[in-house]
């Protein structure tokens, strides 16, 4: 069975009175091979500690075990406890979710109020969570949606559900919202989004589609925009790069062209027979806008993976970027590079702040050249690059959904030779929209004594 760590259950037992908010992050970690999540997750603490700098902060999500680990943030060291929950059919375990929210329902059937405490009190994570005075939900950053599957929405919601069931205090932060295909999915996204506090949506079409499903309108406060948390996050220059092809990225005559190949789009999706249905074979288009780029433009392409882990996996970037080098390195001798290695998520803003145009199918990837004025061109598969583009008025997207290879190429080639405009235009638009992101829980009132 699962156990929380000593300090988790002695923190636990603390009671309310006489010590700092207690502010739990839901739905981002740091233990996954995402760097994207890590990213919403590093700009989730830094809001949290902007608004509430005393805070206690933890980190509710799925793992086996809970640990705690030290964030830096502003030149001082915070710790940080993760808080370990279980998404299993092994009901039994006294962390699973469902046992949890079950719990949460029976209480709220029992009128004595002293019952009710001794029967959340008796379970060691339960008390964690009637402990929390805000519950920040991140979802992921675009998992509060059935476009992956009602699973993967189940996976973000049930937490938040836990916390609104315990009457704790629930803002979401900036996130993509919606779309939702399945009614029933549709009404646990209202019941949530009815109930918690603030709605915070990174792009202007999930305002809109949050606002409907509430049936809210322009002027109520309760559905906010605010940029994408990652545009704030710093980034820290890596102890040593793996830099493969290449003797480095700087110092070179031709421009650097970074290109994010997704893994998950490579493979086909989650279901692996073009999910997301692409009107282009995704590694024809790879290879093309590499092939025209190189020849085309002189330019030198670094693949840069984004989202870590095993070659096998559907996920990672890790083999697709490996895959497509491998059949160009010989073609392309010294003209392409790759990037190996694991990296944390600031290290790799770091590397791709060392190209001068960038390419990516991860949107936090090219959020991560945006956020450094590097000229991007994002590479879409759902609705949400676009309307983060437009919410920060830079970047190009490409969409292969509706888009033929052609139409693809001359995009990127108008981008390509428009980049240093670009990057003026970001030069001047990013520190208003980093600034919008460190305050954007400045109106969260205090918690209640």
């Amino acid at each position: 069975m699962s156990s929380l760590t000593a300090e988790t259950q002695s923190v636990a037992a603390t009671p309310a009175g006489g010590r700092s908010p207690r502010v739990a992050i839901l739905g981002a970690t740091f233990n996954t091979g995402n760097r994207g999540v890590s990213m919403l997750a590093a700009g989730a603490i830094q809001c949290v500690l902007h608004r509430f700098p005393q805070a206690s902060i933890d980190m509710l999500d799925y793992g086996y075990t809970g640990y705690s680990f030290d964030f830096k943030y502003n030149e001082r060291i915070v710790p940080v406890r993760f808080v370990n929950l279980r998404f299993s059919q092994k009901f039994y375990l006294a962390n699973n979710i469902a046992l949890l929210i079950g719990l949460a329902l029976v209480s709220k059937l029992i009128p004595l109020r002293a019952v009710r405490q001794w029967l959340l009190s008796w379970n060691p994570w339960m008390r964690e969570v009637v402990g929390t005075d805000i519950a920040c939900a991140v979802s992921g950053g675009d998992s509060f949606s059935d476009i992956y599957g009602i699973g993967r929405f189940l996976y973000v919601a049930l937490p938040q559900l836990l916390m609104l069931l315990t009457n704790r205090r629930l803002v979401l932060l900036p996130q993509t919202i919606g779309p939702f295909q399945s009614p029933l999915v549709a009404r646990m996204a209202k019941y949530i989004l009815d109930r918690a506090e603030i709605v915070y949506c990174r792009d202007h079409i999930s305002v809109g589609l949050a606002r409907k499903l509430l049936g809210t309108k322009a002027e109520d406060q309760k559905v906010r925009f605010c940029y994408d948390m990652a545009f704030a996050v710093p980034p820290l220059a890596p102890k040593s790069l793996d830099l493969v092809g290449l003797p480095s990225m700087k110092g070179n005559p031709h421009p650097i062209v970074g290109f994010n190949i997704s893994g998950l789009l490579l493979s086909g999706g989650y279901t692996q027979d073009n999910m997301f249905g692409l009107k282009v074979d995704y590694r024809t288009m790879a290879y093309d806008l590499i092939r025209m780029l190189i020849e085309e433009k002189s330019a030198i392409v670094v693949l840069i993976p984004h989202v870590f882990g095993a070659s096998t996996s559907l996920e990672s970037d890790t083999g697709a970027c490996e895959s497509v080098f491998e059949s160009l390195r010989e073609k392309y001798r010294g003209r392409i590079g790759l990037i190996r290695g694991d990296y944390k998520h600031d290290e790799i803003k770091h590397v791709i702040g060392g190209c001068d145009f960038f390419l990516g199918a991860r949107m936090h990837a090219c959020i991560a050249a945006l956020s450094q004025n590097i000229p991007t061109v994002l590479i879409a598969y759902s609705d949400k690059f676009s309307g983060m583009a437009k919410a920060i008025g830079g970047g190009s997207v490409i969409d292969p959904r509706h888009m033929e290879g052609k139409e693809i190429a001359a995009a990127v080639n108008v981008a390509f030779d428009q980049r240093h405009m670009q990057r003026a235009e970001l030069e001047g638009r990013m520190p208003p929209i980093k600034a919008a992101v460190r305050e954007a829980l400045a109106g969260l009132a205090e918690p209640s004594k």
